[in-house]
């Protein structure tokens, strides 16, 4: 079941000109209290070369909109206590 709704969900993304990957679930699931700051995701992706426009929660996640070090705009949730991405939407 999980495969066919990855598979949709690829499928409907490429159909509206964007791309995902998908790292792990979409949801994050930390306490408030382990949350590392906001600041230091910025901080972290600049130093990879990363240009960012905005960083706002969503269940549970950070999701930063930014140009990643490839010139590419983006869309990616991270957990907020360890920064592993989570999910990743390339535009076109």
């Amino acid at each position: 079941m999980m495969k066919k709704v990855l598979l949709v969900t690829l499928v409907a993304c490429g159909v509206s000109g964007m791309s995902t990957a998908y790292a792990s679930d979409d949801k994050c699931s930390v306490p408030l209290s382990e949350w590392q700051p906001r600041e230091a995701l910025q901080q972290k992706l600049e130093k990879d070369g990363w240009t960012v426009k905005r960083i706002k929660t969503d269940d549970g996640c950070y999701e930063a909109y930014a140009i990643d070090e490839k010139g590419r705009r983006v869309e990616v949730y991270f957990n907020p206590k360890t920064f592993d991405m989570v999910k990743m939407k390339v535009e076109d």
